[in-house]
C-alpha cells in the first residue's frame, strides 16, 4: 500500500505551518518542515545556515539575472544544486511514510503520486498582518511590508523551479481559507478528508 502524503503551501500568515503541526498531531504521522534543511544540509555538505539564505533567495530570479548567477561546468548554480538534493531529501520522505510535508514545491514535485494531496492555506492581507504581529511581534519593518515580500519570495521560488503558478486554484486539491475557517477548522477538514481514504478517490 502506498504512503498517503498531504503538502501544504500556504501565504505567510496564514497560519499554514500551525495548522500542518495540528494536523500531524491529530493524525499521529510525522511532520516535516525545518528537518527538510537539516537532511539537505546533511546531504549536500553545507551549513544549515547557508542553505536557509539560498532556499527562497529566488526573489529577485528572473531569467536575465538568474543567467549571471554563478555556474559549474554543467550550467548549474549552488541553488540549482540544492533543488535537486532537496527534491531527493523530499522524494525519500514520501516513500518513507504517511506524512506531512510544508512547502518546498513538495505539491509540484509529488503531483504524480495518487495519494499526495496538495493544500493550500489563504486568507485576507488584514488578518495575516494582524497574526504575524502576534506571533512573530514588531519588528523594524512593518507588517505590510514582512508580508509582501515574504509572499514574493515564495511566490518566486517556486514559479521559477515549478513554471506554474503559486496559488493558483488548479495545481491544488484543496484551497482552505484560515481567516473563515479557522485554524483548528482547517484541521478538522483535513483530518476529516483524510479519514475519507481520499487516495481511492484519484
Amino acid at each position: 500500500m502506498k504512503n498517503k502524503i498531504i503538502t501544504i503551501s500556504r501565504e505567510f500568515g496564514s497560519g499554514g505551518r500551525t495548522i500542518g503541526k495540528q494536523l500531524a498531531k491529530k493524525l499521529d504521522i510525522p511532520y516535516y518542515d525545518a528537518d527538510i534543511i537539516q537532511l539537505t544540509a546533511r546531504e549536500s555538505g553545507m551549513a544549515e545556515p547557508f542553505i536557509r539564505t539560498q532556499e527562497e533567495a529566488l526573489a529577485h530570479a528572473n531569467t536575465l539575472i538568474n543567467s549571471f548567477s554563478a555556474r559549474d561546468q554543467y550550467g548549474m548554480g549552488i541553488q540549482d544544486h540544492l533543488w535537486r538534493i532537496q527534491r531527493k531529501v523530499i522524494f525519500d520522505l514520501a516513500n518513507k511514510s504517511n506524512c506531512i510535508i510544508i512547502g518546498r514545491c513538495a505539491d509540484y514535485l509529488l503531483f504524480h503520486l495518487h495519494h499526495c494531496l496538495r493544500v493550500f492555506i489563504h486568507a485576507d492581507f488584514e488578518e495575516r498582518m494582524e497574526r504575524i504581529l502576534k506571533v512573530y511581534g514588531e519588528t523594524s519593518e512593518s507588517p505590510k511590508k514582512r508580508l509582501l515580500d515574504k509572499d514574493f519570495r515564495r511566490k518566486a521560488y517556486y514559479e521559477f523551479y515549478t513554471e506554474q503558478k503559486w496559488g493558483d486554484a488548479k495545481n491544488y486539491d484543496i484551497m482552505l481559507n484560515s481567516g473563515t475557517l479557522g485554524l483548528n477548522g482547517c484541521t478538522n477538514i483535513l483530518a476529516s478528508v483524510w479519514a475519507d481514504d481520499w487516495q481511492d478517490g484519484k
